[in-house]
């Protein structure tokens, strides 16, 4: 084997991150029609019969199809949140929506980990200058980083899962934060999820701009203004130390 060939284990560490990126493209072409609001609407006799005889089933296949949906990025993540409304209630279709995103979302944070984060969160802390300055700025804040990632709507899924894996977050803080961040956001979707028995019969569409209502959009702006609160007292405090 020649010196300019990448050793197996290197190899190896980016074969998940691999997996995501090709699995996420063909399913970006084939999984479109499927995993529809159509589809949904097409299948939702079926999908409650199937609920109605086996309960528990139900709800680890829907949590399995959850985390691949999440963790491949399929497309469908919207529509997989509304069926959990649909088929389980505002309650228990919020909780296992947020453990399915949630477990999707680590499977990914490992894979970025593991193929790319550790070299890149070394090349960070050897840096100087602006580099070093941003990563220092969210090792000292990784709580509320974190958080406002979650909270903020306009922040893609994907993208929140990738930056903290790339900076050297902790899987703990990964995942804690993870769960608790995406629960407001799910949860309005799921309530849109639970109310489509009406909105089926009616032949109409689920309105998913509601979450940019204002009644919906400000507490969760609120949430977010909250989450970076001690960042701004850190930099106000620090400016006038540097004052005196």
């Amino acid at each position: 084997m020649s010196e300019t060939s990448p050793p197996k284990s290197r190899v190896r560490r980016y074969l998940p991150l691999i997996a995501i990126i090709v699995a996420a493209v063909i399913g970006a072409f084939t999984l479109r029609d499927y995993l529809s609001f159509d589809a949904l609407r097409d299948n939702r006799e079926a999908l409650i019969a199937l609920r109605d005889s086996n309960y528990l089933s139900t709800v680890l296949v829907f949590i399995v199809i959850y985390v691949a949906i999440v963790a491949f990025s399929l497309p469908g993540a919207v529509i997989a949140t509304l069926t959990g409304g649909f088929l389980f209630g505002i309650g228990l279709g919020t909780m296992f929506n947020v453990v399915g995103a949630t477990l999707g979302a680590t499977l990914i944070f490992l894979a970025a980990r593991m193929g790319l984060g550790d070299k890149l969160r070394q090349r960070m802390d050897a840096s100087d200058g602006v580099v070093a300055r941003i990563k220092r700025g969210i090792d000292e804040n990784q709580w509320s980083m974190l958080f406002f990632i979650r909270l903020v709507p306009a922040v893609p899924f994907f993208v929140a899962n990738l930056i903290p894996a790339f900076v050297g977050v902790p899987l703990f803080r990964f995942v804690l934060s993870t769960f608790i961040g995406i629960i407001p956001g799910t949860l309005v979707f799921t309530s849109v999820g639970a109310g489509l028995g009406e909105v089926f019969a009616k032949g109409d569409s689920p309105d998913l701009g509601i979450i940019f209502e204002p009644h919906i959009l400000l507490p969760i702006l609120g949430l977010t203004a909250l989450s970076v609160l001690p960042v701004a007292i850190k930099a106000v405090t620090g400016k006038k130390d540097l004052m005196k």
